[in-house]
């Protein structure tokens, strides 16, 4: 049977199954309540991370028997800390939040950490820590801030890991997860082929004689669905529309048309909608109220496209190229938080979903796993390894106000945030402005911090690390580049006009061309230039650039680009009328998010 992971709502709850996968073992999710018996076959357990405490009476409900079923168990972040108190130890609220990466200090190098060295790069995102072992355990390794970051008993070969493992910045991670599968003497025979030829299989029984009508954006995600669905049912049982929304980078539309066309996908329509998108998104400031209109307007174009090509609508299912990563983030888990609602979990796709008539061939992927899945079918490798591009496109990356944002009641954390600064020669504001962040599982919608001054990468990493975890405030650091005295911004009235996001399109295409003639396409994963509101006259606007580098978007680090591209598109950003500061996001994930809404 492999590993089951049980998922107790914490975001990368399915990427420890993808991890699982990674290391050729089979795994499954299973609920905090299954029935030990059946895991009757299981070879291991993982209990996964939590937005919620242990000590909480509103903490997820669980059958106590997963522990002690015999097998070896791993539990990570709030399983391990449900491992501390389900065998007598004690939980408490930590002293230090951390969030990012820290040192581990690893006090014994055998089963979980056997061939690793005595100090080990990992990622934390927690606010609880374990106060006191249980019976028969022992510190296996521990932080700066987290006295117990690894605990065992190896007598029943139970362990716990209050850092994820199974993330790709805890660098070693991977071979802690495979030291684990070695202790439960697990199969390496899992494929991604194997996986092929189920979520075929699945698709055609879902469908039932049915055709597929697929929003396909040209990213990766939709192209690989796409021509999945292509293969498993043919071409005359899928049709594809791209729809143009207005929030498109510029020329995207027409790229997107001719690569598919390209590619040898025929059975694609391309609808203009974007002045109806325009339309319902109109004095509209709210990050979730957008992402909510913007999903529910694809609905209706879709709708529209169906009658004007005279589709029966009981005949055409819906299909999404959805990501584990959108489901997650949407809450769409048992014991799951919403981070952010993405435009294909809103309230009417969920209620398709509940009845069976949306296609997802990808929802259990990664977005590794599914440019894996690109290439095992032929996708042509342009397409697989374009930079992603999110649904809602620039309506997420063009912040908007009402104009009224109020900081008053943050003067004690700026204050105490500006003498953290001031020990690294810098200077530090809060933000009139807030972002979505994601820490300790758990959504954070907060203002973020604007460094500035002379520093380099290692003291900006540190600082914003340190002031993240420090001030539930600020989720996010961002450092000026240009120009070199930083004017007084407040902020200002704006919403989704043409005339924002036509701006914003010429400030992405100034980012985009820099990193194609830097290359650095592929080292950054991705580059969302960011229009945010912050206006020294009321007019001209403000830019954040957010590259990223990640392979499973659950976490992230900010790459740290040289000097030559940030000069020049500094000076190319500034050079565009309308925009009068340029910053960069120097957060990781957690806890800010890749998108700031």
């Amino acid at each position: 049977m492999g590993i089951v992971v049980i998922d107790f709502g914490g975001q990368y709850a399915h990427l420890i199954a993808n991890r699982i996968r990674r290391l050729h073992v089979y795994a499954e999710i299973r609920s905090p309540l299954v029935d030990v018996r059946e895991l009757a076959e299981a070879d291991g357990i993982i209990l996964s991370g939590g937005p919620a405490s242990v000590y909480d009476e509103n903490a997820p409900a669980f059958n106590e028997e997963i522990l002690h079923t015999g097998k070896p168990l791993l539990g990570l972040c709030y399983g391990h800390q449900l491992i501390c108190q389900g065998f007598g130890g004690r939980v408490e609220p930590g002293d230090v939040s951390e969030f990012g990466a820290a040192y581990l200090d690893v006090q014994k190098r055998e089963e979980l950490f056997d061939g690793l060295a005595e100090r080990e790069l990992v990622w934390m995102s927690h606010r609880d820590s374990v106060a006191q072992l249980p019976d028969g355990f022992s510190v296996y390794g521990a932080t700066e801030d987290c006295p117990v970051a690894a605990m065992g008993d190896p007598v029943r070969r139970i362990y716990g890991l209050q850092f994820h493992p199974e993330v790709t910045h805890s660098e070693h991670g991977m071979q802690m997860l495979d030291n684990f599968l070695t202790l439960c003497g697990a199969a390496r025979d899992w494929t991604m082929d194997q996986y092929i030829e189920q979520v075929k299989e699945r698709v055609q029984k879902q469908t039932a004689g049915r055709k597929v009508f697929l929003l396909v954006s040209g990213g990766v995600d939709s192209s690989v669905a796409f021509l999945l669905l292509n293969q498993a049912l043919g071409e005359d049982r899928v049709l594809g529309l791209h729809i143009d929304n207005g929030f498109m980078r510029k020329g995207e539309t027409a790229l997107v048309e001719r690569l598919m066309k390209d590619s040898g996908f025929h059975n694609l329509q391309v609808v203009d909608a974007s002045a109806d998108f325009l339309r319902a998104l109109e004095g509209v400031a709210e990050p979730e109220e957008k992402r909510r209109l913007i999903g529910e307007e694809f609905l209706l174009v879709r709708d529209r496209a169906l009658a004007r090509l005279e589709l029966d609508p009981e005949e055409w299912l819906l299909g999404q190229g959805t990501l584990y990563t959108d489901t997650i983030e949407s809450g769409g888990t048992d014991n799951a938080a919403v981070i952010k609602t993405h435009h294909n979990r809103v309230g009417v796709i969920e209620e398709l979903l509940a009845e069976g008539k949306v296609v997802e061939p990808l929802d259990q992927l990664y977005k590794d796993e599914a440019r894996e899945l690109g290439e095992k079918l032929g996708l042509p490798h342009h397409l697989v390894w374009r930079h992603p591009f999110p649904g809602p496109g620039l309506g997420v990356r063009a912040l908007c106000s009402d104009g009224d944002e109020r900081i008053s009641s943050l003067e004690t954390a700026e204050s105490e945030a500006q003498e953290m600064a001031e020990k690294c020669g810098l200077d530090l504001d809060i933000l009139p402005l807030r972002s979505v962040g994601v820490q300790g599982d758990s959504r954070t919608y907060a203002h973020p911090a604007v460094v500035s001054g002379d520093s380099d990468w290692a003291t900006l990493e540190d600082l914003s690390t340190e002031l993240t975890n420090s001030f539930t405030s600020i989720n996010r650091v961002i450092y000026l580049l240009g120009p070199q005295e930083r004017p007084t911004q407040g902020i200002k009235k704006g919403y989704l006009t043409r005339d924002r996001l036509d701006l914003l399109r010429e400030a992405d295409v100034i980012v985009m061309d820099a990193l194609e003639r830097h290359d650095l396409l592929r080292e950054v994963t991705q580059m969302p230039t960011v229009l945010v509101p912050l206006s020294s006259d009321g007019v001209q606007e403000s830019i954040v650039l957010r590259p990223i580098s990640t392979d499973d978007f659950m976490t992230a680090r900010f790459s740290q680009l040289p000097q030559a591209f940030i000069d020049e598109v500094r000076d190319g950003l500034l050079s565009l009328e309308g925009i009068e500061a340029v910053f960069y996001d120097i957060t990781h994930k957690p806890p800010g998010t890749v998108e700031w809404e």
